[in-house]
């Protein structure tokens, strides 16, 4: 086998579920934003509507990483941030058009929108650190474990990617609105809440891992990868794939 048909894809049957693992992924990443602008308080535990949601999208990008291997789920990353950018700037464009005189209801619209901006900077800003890092993390796991402890690998990148997610995302939303003492009220209190929601999850994404192995035929180990998180490479040699 020559060098570059090593380097070709293995990925050749055409996965029947990446593409919905993706848009699922960057669905709930907008979803998550839209709601981030209220906050809720559960169990006297006071976080964004996001909080509950966005856990799935780690569930999401630890499925790809595990499965397809880490390139696959930066582009994922990419792909989400890239609908984001798009769906926030059509939001901006559209509360600068000018109103018809009935419609009355655009000026609180149009005030919802750029009080968010705030939170969709922050969301950004902690989303293109902690889901490349929790992907890496568990990629990097998988790697050093043989594939073994997919419940602790999964938890594991979880608990790192969500504290460095909740500690920017709070400190940038939040920074022109509440005190410092409760922005990290509210930081502990979404970790503790992505990290509750990833454990309760596991049941179910350790299944799902092993039924998209069974499935796709695919166990990527990310061996010989390029972790530039820039990178749309996402090619991966015959020797990556581990599925028996």
């Amino acid at each position: 086998m020559t060098k570059s048909s090593s380097k070709s894809s293995i990925i050749e049957n055409h996965p029947k579920y990446l593409w919905f693992l993706i848009l699922s992924y960057s669905m709930i990443i907008a979803i998550s934003n839209w709601f981030d602008a209220r906050l809720i308080e559960i169990f006297k535990m006071v976080i964004s509507p996001g909080t509950l949601i966005f856990p799935i999208t780690f569930l999401l990008s630890d499925m790809i990483t595990e499965v397809y291997g880490y390139k696959h789920a930066r582009r994922a990353i990419w792909s989400a941030f890239l609908f984001n950018v798009i769906f926030v700037g059509y939001g901006q464009i559209l509360i600068h058009l000018p109103n018809p005189s009935f419609a009355t209801d655009n000026a609180v619209f149009n005030k919802l929108i750029a009080a968010n901006i705030f939170i969709i900077l922050g969301s950004f800003s902690s989303y293109i650190i902690s889901e490349p890092m929790n992907s890496f993390i568990l990629a990097k796991l998988k790697n050093k474990h043989k594939g073994k402890y997919i419940g602790i690998r999964f938890v594991s990148s979880t608990i790192a990617a969500s504290a460095i997610d909740s500690v920017v995302f709070a400190s940038i939303a939040f920074c022109k609105i509440y005190s410092m003492h409760d922005i990290m009220k509210i930081i502990f209190d979404i970790w503790v809440t992505k990290t509750v929601i990833e454990i309760l999850g596991l049941p179910f994404s350790i299944r799902l891992a092993k039924f998209l192995k069974k499935s796709e035929k695919l166990d990527i180990y990310d061996y010989d990868t390029n972790f530039n998180p820039v990178s749309l490479e996402a090619s991966y040699s015959s020797e990556n794939n581990k599925y028996k």
